[in-house]
C-alpha cells in the first residue's frame, strides 16, 4: 500500500474521477443580485435533521458570498443542461443571461427545468482540506418534472 502522502493530485482526481456525479448549481442572492456555482460534490446527509452537504473549493469568489446570504439552493440539473453547468462552473460575467428562474421560498433562485431543488439555510461549515464542507439545513424542496439528472464521469459530462 501507498502512503496517501505520496498521492499527487492528478491521479486522485483520476482514480475518483471513475465515481459517476450528479451536477449541481448553488443559488442564492445576496445585495449585488442573483449569483451560484456549478458543483459536483452534493449529497444527501440526513433524513432528521434533514441535511444536505455540498463542496465548494476554497479558491471560490462565490461562496464567501452565499455564505454572508446564509441561504441558499442547490438545484439538480438536467441532463440537457450542460450548458446551465458550464456557465456558471466560471468565474465573472452574466451567469443569469438568458436563463429563467423563480424564486425558492428562501428567494434564493431556483432555475428552469431543473430535475428538483433544495432550499436550504446554512447549518454548519468543516475543514475539507482544498475544499470546505458545507451542511445546509433543508428548508423546502420539490422535484419539477420527471426528467433525467445530468451526470458526470471520468471528466466529461454523460447522458
Amino acid at each position: 500500500m501507498e502512503d496517501i502522502a505520496s498521492f499527487d493530485a492528478a491521479r486522485v482526481r483520476a482514480v475518483l474521477g471513475h465515481f459517476v456525479t450528479g451536477v449541481v448549481v448553488v443559488t442564492a442572492v445576496d445585495p449585488g443580485g442573483p449569483l451560484g456555482f456549478t458543483c459536483q460534490s452534493f449529497a444527501s446527509l440526513s433524513l432528521s435533521p434533514a441535511l444536505i452537504s455540498f463542496s465548494p473549493a476554497r479558491t471560490s469568489t462565490t461562496w464567501p458570498r452565499i455564505r454572508r446570504a446564509g441561504r441558499f439552493c442547490v438545484n439538480i440539473l438536467a441532463d440537457d443542461q450542460e450548458p446551465v453547468s458550464r456557465a456558471f462552473a466560471h468565474s465573472g460575467g452574466d451567469k443569469y443571461d438568458g436563463l429563467a428562474w423563480s424564486p425558492a421560498p428562501s428567494g434564493s433562485p431556483v432555475l428552469d427545468g431543473v430535475v428538483a431543488w433544495v432550499d436550504c439555510s446554512l447549518h454548519a461549515e468543516y475543514d475539507g482540506g482544498d475544499h470546505t464542507i458545507v451542511v445546509g439545513r433543508v428548508r423546502a424542496l420539490q422535484s419539477t418534472m420527471d426528467r433525467r439528472p445530468l451526470l458526470y464521469h471520468r471528466g466529461h459530462y454523460v447522458s
